[in-house]
Formats: structure tokens, sequence, C-alpha cells
């Protein structure tokens, strides 16, 4: 299948989903069709709340994709990668609307950045986590800011440290990045359809006024998250990091 991004709205709820063969790893394209996608859906009236998810049933995002990281040859090239998801997390931040995460398998990396992201996350027990950055010669710097506003910079710090293993479904959950688990794909969409068609019956001035308190204290994350991208772009470009990464060519 080809990568896509798609926009659906039903019953007030605007389902965004991001699919790549790769185990929706994901290119700087995807990237920028996901940030306007989420524009779209927060500018549409029509639209109450927003799930984000991706397409197959193993994997919600592998991260970065490796093979346009590979290809980077400068700083210039690397800042500009790194802030597609700098750009992604920021839309979510600014999206007037309520975002629910239906993360149904695997996250890594960035994908761990699009979850903490999300206003409130829903997932099964398939859904395992890990921030392999740092085993690769960079670091979340760019999802760092969402992943410890949700978990904690004791558990990013925890993570991002023990950059090779997958933390469970426990772990997520105790640490708040999911506010419930499913056993089952079927459970977590039922769920989610439930709690999203329900907040679209809410008074959307409230829901809108409640996504500004939850977000208080972001607002300088457009220079931060930016300044970030520049760190990673710059660090993809060291002798180690190459070297490491001819492994998955």
């Amino acid at each position: 299948m080809e990568p896509y991004v798609t926009l659906s709205n039903k019953n007030n709820v605007g389902y965004i989903e991001f699919f790549h063969p790769n185990r929706n790893s994901i290119p700087s394209s995807i990237l920028l069709e996901l940030e306007q996608t989420i524009k779209r859906a927060g500018d549409d009236d029509t639209i109450k709340v927003i799930v984000l998810k991706s397409g197959g049933d193993r994997t919600f995002c592998a991260g970065a994709s490796f093979n346009e990281v590979i290809a980077i040859e400068n700083e210039t090239q690397g800042k500009a990668f790194f802030s597609g998801f700098a750009n992604v997390i920021n839309a979510m931040r600014k999206c007037p609307k309520l975002i629910i995460g239906r993360v149904q398998g695997k996250t890594v990396g960035g994908g761990v950045g699009l979850a903490a992201a999300t206003d409130y996350c829903l997932a099964t027990k398939h859904a395992s986590i890990r921030l392999s950055e740092l085993s690769i010669g960079i670091g979340p710097f760019v999802i760092e800011p969402a992943v410890s506003r949700k978990i904690g910079k004791i558990a990013m710090s925890q993570m991002s440290i023990d950059a090779e293993t997958f933390f469970s479904w426990e772990f997520a959950k105790d640490k708040g990045l999911y506010a419930d688990v499913f056993d089952t794909v079927e459970a977590l969409d039922e769920s989610v359809k439930l709690l999203a068609e329900k907040l679209a019956g809410y008074n959307p001035e409230a829901l809108i006024e409640m996504k500004k308190v939850m977000w208080k204290g972001t607002e300088d994350w457009d220079a931060l998250l930016a300044e970030r991208a520049k760190i990673s772009g710059r660090l993809v470009l060291s002798k180690f990091t190459k070297n490491t990464l001819k492994r998955f060519r």
C-alpha cells in the first residue's frame, strides 16, 4: 500500500489516519501532510473532537523514516527533517479541538511524541513504547517536552537512557501516557468511538477553553522545538551516527 494521511468526519468526530508500509515510520512528506490535516480539522466547524490513529494493526508508529535520516547531508537538511515532528506536535498543541490518541501497537521515538501530544490517549496491551534515539547517536530532543509533560522528567530520562528496551503498556499507563488500555483492537476502537462521540456532544466553547487550560505554559514551544530540531539535525551528521545508521541501509 502507498503512504497516506486521511481525514474523515463521522458524527462530528474527525478521524485522522496516517500510514506508511514500513511500520508506519514517517517521512517528511507524511509529517507535512499530517500537520496540514490537523490544522484543517481544527478549522472545520463541523468537527468537534479529533481522533489520531494509524493504519495497520501491529505498529502505531516506528518514528522517523530511517531512509530519510540516512540521506541527510548537512545541518540545514537535518533541522528541516526533525522540524517535521516539531511542526506536528505544535499543530496538535495549538489545535482548538481535543485530540484523542488511538494507539493499537508498538510505538518508537517520534511515535511516542505523537502519543504524548494527544490530549487523551487510549491503547491496547500490544502498545509498548521505546525511545531509541540515544542508541543511534542522537536523542529524543524534539519530542522531549511533549513526553516529559505527559510522563514526567524521571520516566522520560529512564526511557531515553535505556534506549534499547521496550517499556510495557503497564509502564506507559502507570506514568500517565495511556489513560486506559484494552485487550483487543476492537475494544479499543469501541471505547475511542464512545468517548469521542460523547465529547462531541459537549459544549464546544467549553472544550476549546479546556484545551487552552491543559496546554497553558507551553507557549514557547514554537521556538523550543525548533531549537531542539537544530540539535538533532547537527548530531545526525556526527561520525558515530553515520556509522551506526549504516547498519540500517
